[in-house]
C-alpha cells in the first residue's frame, strides 16, 4: 500500500470518525433540549377538547397488558371512548377486557371480535372494524402495550400544529427484567427513539404505530383504514398517505412508555429483526444508514487512527467515554432508563447491531404473533 493511499486512508477514516460523532452529539443535544422544554410547555388543558376515539387492538396476555389497559381509563380528558378491537373470539385476553370494561363504566368502551383480512398485517386486520365503529372524528390507534399517563391526550393533541396530518409516538422502553430486557429499551430508547424524534426535530417526522392520532378525514379520503394495506407496517403506509396528501407526520415531544418486563435474546431480535426488515423495504435511505450510526464503527476508526500513530492512543477511550457517556446523560436528563446496567445494554446494543443490519438484508422473511410474513413477497404465510 503506497504511501499516499495509506494518507488517504487515514484522513477518511478521521472525517467518518468525525461525523459520525457530530451527528450523535447533535441528535442527543436536539433530542433532550426538546424534551426538557416540553416538561414545561405542554398545557394542563387545551383551548379545545374535541371527541376522541381509542383503538385498542389487543392479542392474547401480554407483559403488563392488565396495566396498560387499565391506564387508559386513568386518561385525564373530557370526552373519549375507548374501543378494544380482539380478532379470535377464543382469545385469553377477552375474559380481561370484559372485567376491565366493567370495572371503568364511566368511560364508554366497547369489545368488538372479528378479523377483517384487508392486508398481511395483524394489527391493521383487527383494527379495521375498531376504525368503522368509532363514533369520533379524531381516532387513535394504540398498541395493547402502551402506558398511557393522564396527559396521553393533551401531548398528543399539542402537535397538531397547522399542516398536520398525523401525530405519532415511539414506544419508551421501561420496567425491563433482566439483561436482555435492558437490552430491549437500549435499542428502543436512546437509539430509535432518538433517531424519530430527532428527524422529527428537522422536520422529516415519519411515523410509529404504537401510537397514531388520525383525523379521520385525513385517512377516509384516501382510501380510508383499507389505504394502510399498501405497505407490510402501517406505519410506513401512514407516512405515504400523509406526505402524499401534502400533509405532516409529527412525534409527540415525549414517548410513552412500553413496560418491557423479562425477555429473552430471541424474543428481542425477532422484533428487532422484523422491525429492521420492514424499514429495509418501506424506508430503504434511513436503513442503510442504520449500519454506521451505533458506536462500534466510529469507535473502531479511531482504534485504527490510534494504531497507526495518527491520534494519542488515550483519546480511543476519550472518544467511547463520550460517546455512550452522551446517551447516558440524555437517558437521565429525559427520565429513560439509565445506571450501570443500562449503560452497559449500550455497549451491547451496539455490538449486535452490524449483526442485525447484515440479518435483515439477507432475508424477507419474520414472525408477528404467530404469523410467518415476509416483506418481499408481500403475502401472509401463515395458513387461515
Amino acid at each position: 500500500m503506497t504511501a499516499d493511499l495509506i494518507t488517504a486512508l487515514i484522513w477518511f477514516t478521521a472525517a467518518f470518525a468525525v461525523v459520525t460523532a457530530g451527528v450523535h452529539f447533535i441528535s442527543i443535544l436536539v433530542v433532550t433540549l426538546r424534551g426538557r422544554i416540553a416538561v414545561r410547555r405542554i398545557p394542563a388543558k387545551l383551548p379545545a377538547h374535541p371527541p376522541v376515539s381509542i383503538l385498542r387492538p389487543v392479542c392474547g396476555l401480554e407483559n403488563s397488558i392488565e396495566e396498560t389497559l387499565r391506564s387508559g381509563f386513568t386518561v385525564d380528558y373530557p370526552e373519549f371512548e375507548m374501543i378494544f378491537c380482539v380478532a379470535k373470539d377464543d382469545d385469553p385476553v377477552i375474559p380481561l377486557v370484559q372485567r376491565i370494561i366493567a370495572e371503568n363504566t364511566r368511560i364508554p368502551a366497547r369489545l368488538l371480535i372479528g378479523d377483517d383480512r384487508i392486508s398481511i398485517n395483524p394489527k391493521l386486520n383487527n383494527l379495521v372494524k375498531g376504525w368503522k365503529a368509532a363514533r369520533h372524528d379524531w381516532i387513535v390507534m394504540a398498541d395493547s402495550n402502551v402506558l398511557m399517563p393522564t396527559d396521553y391526550l393533551a401531548r398528543m393533541l399539542d402537535r397538531w400544529v397547522p399542516g398536520t396530518g398525523l401525530v405519532c409516538s415511539p414506544p419508551l422502553g421501561s420496567a425491563p427484567d433482566g439483561a436482555f430486557g435492558e437490552i430491549e429499551c437500549a435499542f428502543l430508547n436512546t437509539f430509535q427513539a432518538r433517531w424519530q424524534l430527532f428527524s422529527d426535530a428537522i422536520g422529516n417526522g415519519f411515523a410509529q404505530g404504537k401510537s397514531m392520532l388520525w383525523r379521520r378525514e385525513n385517512l377516509d379520503r384516501h382510501g380510508s383504514i383499507e389505504a394502510l394495506a399498501a405497505d407490510p407496517a402501517e406505519d410506513a403506509a401512514s407516512t405515504k398517505v400523509i406526505r402524499r396528501a401534502g400533509l405532516d407526520v409529527h412525534l409527540v415531544h415525549l414517548p410513552f412508555p412500553q413496560p418491557i418486563g423479562r425477555r429473552t435474546l430471541k424474543a428481542v431480535w425477532s422484533r428487532q429483526l422484523r422491525w429492521a426488515r420492514l424499514r429495509r423495504v418501506t424506508f430503504p435511505v434511513f436503513f442503510c444508514a442504520e449500519l454506521v450510526v451505533g458506536g462500534l464503527f466510529p469507535i473502531l476508526a479511531m482504534v485504527f487512527l490510534a494504531a497507526v500513530g495518527a491520534v494519542p492512543d488515550w483519546t480511543v477511550a476519550a472518544f467511547a467515554f463520550a460517546w455512550y457517556g452522551a446517551e447516558v446523560l440524555m437517558a437521565i436528563g429525559l427520565g429513560w432508563r439509565a445506571g450501570v446496567r443500562p449503560t452497559l445494554a449500550l455497549v451491547v446494543r451496539d455490538l449486535l447491531l452490524p449483526a442485525l443490519w447484515l440479518a435483515a438484508v439477507s432475508g424477507s422473511g419474520f414472525e408477528w404473533r404467530g404469523n410467518q410474513m415476509n416483506v418481499k413477497k408481500d403475502s401472509l404465510l401463515a395458513a387461515e
